[in-house]
């Protein structure tokens, strides 16, 4: 990131000599966590993939999610509208709505794109990409990656949502190992 704003600066400079001094702050980013688990990656995806809907009833911070356009939770078509609580939030029910914008089975990767309700009030784009990998040793590790763009410098990154993730990855992998 920091390459990619020298060498704009270098080009702004460059043509714009009056403008050397410019800062040029950025506020797209990439937050990625890593989990390890206890349940096996493909327990992960296919709840991910084809069970979404029960994650409401997995975690105490999800509080609701229901189909707000589409006939199907996981057709990329579809709408979901989710209720949910961010810790960094002062515990505020945050809403927002979800689609799936591409499966990866090979993979075990999904793509959510979130937006509308409190979503875009912070953020212009906004997205959760989860991934499931086996581990040699049995379980799996979940990676999540959360892709953003701020609407100003004034919107902290969205470290709360990486915290948010974490503690409800163990809420659903004691399921899991349950189920």
């Amino acid at each position: 990131m920091v390459e990619i704003l020298f060498i704009i600066s270098i080009f702004v400079s460059s043509f714009f000599p009056s403008s050397a001094s410019l800062i040029i702050m950025t506020l797209a980013g990439k937050i990625t966590t890593e989990i390890g688990v206890h349940a096996t990656a493909a327990k992960w995806f296919n709840l991910f993939a084809k069970q979404l809907h029960h994650v409401q009833n997995l975690t105490d911070r999800v509080h609701g999610t229901k189909l707000h356009r589409g006939q199907d939770w996981h057709h990329t078509e579809s709408i979901k509208h989710w209720t949910y609580t961010i810790e960094r939030t002062d515990g505020k029910v945050t809403t927002c709505q979800e689609s799936i914008e591409s499966i990866d089975e090979a993979n075990k990767t999904i793509t959510y794109k979130l937006f509308n309700g409190d979503i875009d009030q912070q953020f212009k784009l906004f997205k959760f990409i989860f991934q499931a990998i086996d581990k040699n040793s049995g379980g799996a590790i979940i990676k999540w990656t959360i892709e953003y763009e701020r609407v100003s410098e004034e919107v902290d990154p969205p470290y709360g949502y990486i915290e948010y993730l974490h503690k409800c990855t163990g809420d659903i992998d004691a399921h899991l190992l349950k189920a």
